[in-house]
C-alpha cells in the first residue's frame, strides 16, 4: 500500500521526549514518514557521486560531499591520513558523556559495468516498482502523490552503504528536531576503500589509536536477516584469497595435433580443487576446520535465528545444501573455501580448438574467529604440494622448472584481515537490542556471526572496543551486482533504527 507523507508536528509536545515521555514505535514511524521526502533527495544528490575507490577524482568528490553533510549538522570532520585514501572522522560531543560510541561506514562503492544496468546510469539514482515481471521506473505523477514502502530505489551504492550513510544523516535531523539529545559522544569512522579491501585500515587504526579510542564499535554495513526483521550481527568474517595457475604447454596448442598428449592445465586445475572438497562440500584439507567446536548454547542461539531452510535453497534455486554445517547459520561458523572465478582458453562464440597454455582459479577463503588465516593459507599450499605440485616463485615458470617438474603452479595469496565476534549477552548487546525494541516493538534477529567481511578486526584488536554490526538494508538488495537497489521501506527503517540508537542511553562506563 502506498505510504503518503505523514506530518506530526503538532504531535511533538505531546510526544517529544523533552516532555519527559518515552518514544514509541508509532512515534518513530511517524517521524520516518516526516523525513522521507528530504531523505530520498539527499540520497539521489549523493548516489550521482561515482565513488569508485581506485579513482582519485572520484574519492575527492566523496570527500567534499561527506565533509559538507556532516559539518552541517554540528559535526567536526578531519582527514586522518593512511598509505592511500584517507578515513574520515566526524566527531559530535555532548556534555558530560555516558560513554564514547564509534560508528563505522565506507563510502566507497563497486566499480560498475553500466552495460548491466537496466537504466542509463548506476550513477543516476531511478526509482522503480515491480509489476508481477519486472521492475519498471516509477511515474512522476505517482511519486507527487508520495512513496510506497516497496518502491525501490536503483543505484550503484544505494544499499552498500550510501544508503545507509544518510539514513543516519536524516536519523539526526531527526533526533535535533525533536531535541533529543544522545548520552554519548558519537564518532563517525568513514573507510573510503572498503571495496577494495581496505589495505591501509590496520595501521591506520594504529596510527590515530587515540583519536579513534571509543567504548563501544557499531557498523552500519551489510544486509538484514533474509526475512527483512530488525536484525543484529553479533561478528562478521574475515577474509584471504588465493590465486592460483596452473601451468601446461608454453603456448596453446592445436589439440588436433597434440590432444592426448599435452597435458591440459585445465584438466589439472579441476582436478586439483575437486580434491580439496568432497561431495557434501566440505573442505578435506586435514586441519582445516581444527578449533571450532559449537556448545549447546551456541547450537540453541544459532536455532532461533528464523531461518526458513526450505525457502531458503527455493530462493538461491538449489535442491540441496552443502553440509558442513547442519543449517545456514551453522554453516557460517566454519571457514570456507570457495572458488568464485575460473579461466581458461576461450568460450562460447570464442572457443577454440586448443589446448590451453594456463588455467587459473581466483579462491576467497571466509574466516572465523577460531581460524588463522595465514595458517589456513599454508595448509592449502601444503596440500597443492602433496598433489605433486611444483610451486613457482614468480609469475611464469623458468624453462629449467619446465624441463624438471611434472606439474607447475603459481600460487599467489593475500591475508586481508580476521574475522571477530562480541558476545550476544554483552552491555553493548543490550542496549542495541533496547534501542531496536524500541523502534519496532519486537526483539531483533540475532546473527552470532555474519556470512560477510567487513574490515572491522583492526578496530577491535587495537582499540579493544566489542563491536556488533546493524545491517538495515535489504537482503535482496543486488549488492556488488548490476541493478543495485534499496527498498524504499528499509531506507525509512533505518532512519528509525539509526534514531532509536542515537536515542537509547548508554550506561555509563
Amino acid at each position: 500500500m502506498r505510504q503518503l507523507r505523514w506530518f506530526t508536528l503538532g504531535l511533538l509536545a505531546v510526544f517529544s521526549p523533552a516532555a519527559g515521555q518515552k518514544i514509541t514505535p508509532a512515534q518513530l514511524a511517524a517521524w520516518s514518514h516526516d523525513v522521507l521526502p528530504a531523505a530520498i533527495a539527499e540520497l539521489d544528490e549523493t548516489l550521482r557521486i561515482p565513488n569508485n575507490a581506485l579513482v582519485p577524482e572520484d574519492v575527492a568528490n566523496t570527500i567534499a560531499w561527506t565533509r559538507t553533510a556532516f559539518t552541517k549538522r554540528g559535526f567536526r570532520v578531519e582527514q586522518l591520513p593512511t598509505g592511500g585514501p584517507p578515513l574520515l572522522l566526524a566527531t559530535r560531543e555532548v556534555k558530560k558523556p555516558a560513554a564514547t560510541v564509534l560508528f563505522y561506514l565506507h563510502l566507497d562503492g563497486q566499480p560498475v559495468d553500466s552495460s548491466k544496468w537496466q537504466q542509463a546510469s548506476p550513477y543516476i539514482p531511478v526509482i522503480k516498482k515491480y509489476n508481477g515481471s519486472e521492475w519498471l521506473p516509477v511515474s512522476p505523477d505517482e511519486l507527487a502523490q508520495g512513496y510506497d514502502d516497496d518502491w525501490r530505489i536503483f543505484a550503484r551504492s544505494s544499499s552498500d552503504d550510501t544508503g545507509p550513510v544518510v539514513m543516519f544523516l536524516q536519523a539526526i535531523d531527526l533526533i535535533d528536531a525533536h531535541k533529543i539529545k544522545p548520552n554519548y559522544n558519537i564518532k563517525m569512522i568513514m573507510d573510503l576503500e572498503e571495496e577494495a579491501g581496505s589495505r591501509y585500515l590496520a595501521p591506520a587504526v594504529q596510527q590515530h589509536a587515540a583519536k579513534l579510542r571509543a567504548d563501544y564499535l557499531v557498523i552500519f554495513d551489510g544486509p538484514r536477516h533474509i526475512t527483512n526483521r530488525p536484525t543484529l550481527s553479533f561478528g562478521a568474517r574475515g577474509i584471504a584469497t588465493i590465486t592460483l595457475t596452473v601451468f601446461g604447454p608454453r603456448v596453446p596448442l592445436h589439440s588436433g595435433h597434440y590432444g592426448n598428449y599435452a597435458p591440459n592445465p585445465a584438466a589439472r586445475l579441476a582436478a586439483l580443487l575437486a580434491s580439496m572438497k568432497d561431495d557434501q562440500g566440505r573442505v578435506t584439507i586435514p586441519g582445516y576446520y581444527d578449533g571450532i567446536t559449537l556448545t549447546t548454547a551456541d547450537k540453541a542461539l544459532l536455532a532461533r535465528v528464523p531461518d526458513d531452510e526450505a525457502l531458503i535453497k527455493k530462493q538461491l534455486g538449489i535442491a540441496t545444501a552443502d553440509q558442513v554445517g547442519h543449517s545456514l547459520q551453522e554453516a557460517l561458523q566454519y571457514p570456507s573455501l570457495n572458488i568464485r572465478g575460473l579461466s581458461a582458453g576461450w568460450v562460447g562464440a570464442q572457443a577454440r580448438t586448443i589446448v590451453p597454455a594456463t588455467a587459473t582459479a581466483e579462491i576467497d577463503i571466509r574466516l572465523v574467529p577460531e581460524s588463522d588465516g595465514l595458517r589456513l593459507l599454508e595448509l592449502v599450499k601444503k596440500h597443492i604440494e602433496n598433489q605433486g605440485y611444483h610451486i613457482i616463485a614468480g609469475d611464469t615458470p623458468s624453462e629449467e622448472e619446465r624441463a624438471t617438474y611434472d606439474k607447475l603452479i603459481a600460487v599467489h595469496s593475500e591475508f586481508g584481515y580476521p574475522a571477530f565476534r562480541t558476545p550476544v549477552d554483552s552491555p553493548i548487546g543490550h542496549w542495541l537490542s533496547a534501542a531496536l525494541q524500541t523502534a519496532f516493538d519486537q526483539e531483533p534477529v540475532k546473527i552470532r556471526i555474519m556470512g560477510g567481511s567487513v574490515p572491522i578486526s583492526p578496530l577491535v584488536k587495537t582499540l579493544g572496543a566489542p563491536a556488533v554490526g546493524v545491517p538495515v538494508v535489504n537482503p535482496d538488495n543486488n549488492q556488488h551486482s548490476p541493478n543495485e537497489n534499496l527498498r524504499i521501506g528499509n531506507l525509512r527503517e533505518g532512519i528509525m533504527t539509526f534514531a532509536a540508537i542515537l536515542a537509547t542511553p548508554v550506561k555509563k562506563k
